[in-house]
């Protein structure tokens, strides 16, 4: 009977069967047609998984490798699944039988005091050597469902490393181009300074000869001032973004220190999202799957719970042999052997087990809210990055056309203010507003390179284009 309960119940397990919970997701993608140059825009479904490529730096690639290999998150993220195989091969061990080799040796030295029984011998000396084997049957799926939970955590933390990854690659590519961007708005304003000092060293002697008078010199050893100031801050702000970017890539304490990082020239590449992708592509990102992976787990963790309820049948045996002398131990009559099955079944234990399954309950409906609001985010994120590419796109162009006005007019009036047509004053200003429309073009270049790798990683990384069925742009209106 017991044999053929087990045949029948093999394939039962206690608690719920996982099924994808039901979302309200948009069918496919809708983007805005943008006015992008054609000879910069490329389909986010042209790149693969190594979509830092299209900015097309050799540096941004190596920097991009370096941090994969060294960096201390993404090192973490993978012992972090070697410890969840271990985990898994731990539970799954529960299913099989266990065996064991199990020896004793003793003496022992009986009293001759009398009493009810005096023994015949004082000294005794035992031997036993057995094998025990003990299996419990797994009828009601507990242990299946525990390792059903451990093969979800397994994936999920393969989803969380690579959830690390991209959001590692994101990080490095948005430093990095901070980090050329403090450079060239450091470019900027020593070019600004240069300027101002040259016309210090000149209202110095113009001054000695009479022509300006002490106030303007005074002027001029402010505007240099303000120019030096503004250099100091921009190198104290470009040498710690590089020492967050070495951090990042995983280096020695030595290279944090001392080391430099070497600069590329990446491109203002634009992307953009083809209309008819469907929605459920995002679901490949990998804070999707580990969320779901999580809920698998705690769904799983529910049977495990409710298998509680059940008898559990377990069959224990050994074989071995014992003896009194250690040389007639491994003999024919030193032989021994034991079989033996035996069941329990819970009666009464003040609701303990029935509390573990609300408690499992719970964390599952915890888990099922977090997978949904994770969703929910996914295409809140992706939404947000195409604006902001677009938004980016639309200040850099704007910035761009402000700075060439300035860069224009900055230069008839310093013509100007060296023939005394116009005052010291008015000059300033118009290179003050100058080297600020500089700096600010400088910031809008980083701000669109850096809304394309954000929108990578709203998107969970590039996909070939095989993968999904092409489509056509639809054309500007």
């Amino acid at each position: 009977m017991l044999l053929c309960s087990g045949s029948l119940l093999a394939a039962c397990a206690a608690g719920p069967n996982y099924q994808r919970p039901g979302m309200d997701l948009p069918e496919h993608w809708v983007t805005k047609p943008s006015a992008i140059s054609p000879a910069t825009e490329k389909p986010v479904n042209a790149a693969g998984e190594r979509w830092w490529s299209l900015y097309s730096d050799p540096v941004l690639d190596k920097i991009e490798d370096e941090a994969l290999a060294h960096n201390v998150d993404a090192q973490v993220a993978v012992a972090r699944i070697l410890e969840a195989r271990a985990q898994l091969g731990i539970t799954e061990s529960d299913q099989y039988p266990k065996l064991n080799a199990n020896g004793t040796q003793s003496r022992t030295k009986r009293s001759i005091n009398p009493g009810l029984f005096i023994p015949p011998v004082r000294i005794l000396e035992f031997s036993r050597v057995t094998l025990d084997a003990s299996y419990e049957l797994d009828l009601w799926g507990k242990f299946r469902r525990v390792s059903e939970a451990s093969r979800a955590d397994l994936f999920a933390t393969q989803s969380n490393r690579d959830a690390v990854r991209l959001s590692l690659t994101a990080q490095v590519a948005q430093q990095y181009f901070a980090l050329l961007s403090a450079d060239a708005q450091e470019s900027a304003i020593r070019r600004v300074l240069a300027g101002r000092q040259e016309r210090l060293a000149l209202d110095k002697k113009r001054h000695e000869v009479g022509v300006i008078s002490e106030y303007e010199l005074h002027q001029s050893e402010a505007d240099a001032d303000t120019a030096q100031s503004q250099l100091i801050s921009i190198t104290k702000a470009r040498d710690q973004q590089e020492a967050s970017l070495a951090l990042l890539l995983g280096r020695s304490p030595r290279n944090v220190m001392n080391g430099k990082l070497e600069r590329g020239n990446p491109t203002l590449t634009n992307v953009w999202v083809p209309d008819g992708l469907p929605a459920e592509l995002l679901l490949r990102r990998p804070d999707i799957q580990e969320a779901e992976q999580k809920l698998i787990a705690m769904n799983a963790r529910i049977g495990a719970a409710r298998a509680q309820f059940f008898p559990s049948i377990s069959l224990t045996s050994y074989l071995g042999s014992e003896s009194i002398s250690l040389s007639n131990l491994f003999t024919g009559p030193a032989g021994i052997f034991q079989f033996a099955a035996g069941i329990g079944q819970p009666i009464f234990n003040a609701g303990r087990i029935r509390f573990g399954i609300k408690v499992a309950e719970s964390r599952r409906d915890q888990a099922l809210a977090q997978y949904k609001q994770t969703v929910a985010s996914a295409f809140a994120d992706v939404r947000n990055a195409l604006f902001a590419q677009e938004s980016a796109r639309q200040t850099l162009l704007a910035e761009s056309s402000r700075s060439r006005a300035l860069s224009k007019a900055h230069k008839q009036a310093e013509l100007r203010y060296q023939v005394g047509i116009s005052s010291r004053l008015e000059f300033l200003d118009v290179e003050r507003n100058y080297l600020q429309a500089e700096l600010n073009r400088i910031d809008a270049e980083r701000a669109q390179r850096t809304a394309v790798a954000d929108l990578f990683k709203a998107l969970a990384g590039g996909w070939q284009q095989p993968t999904v069925k092409p489509t056509q742009r639809p054309l500007p209106s």
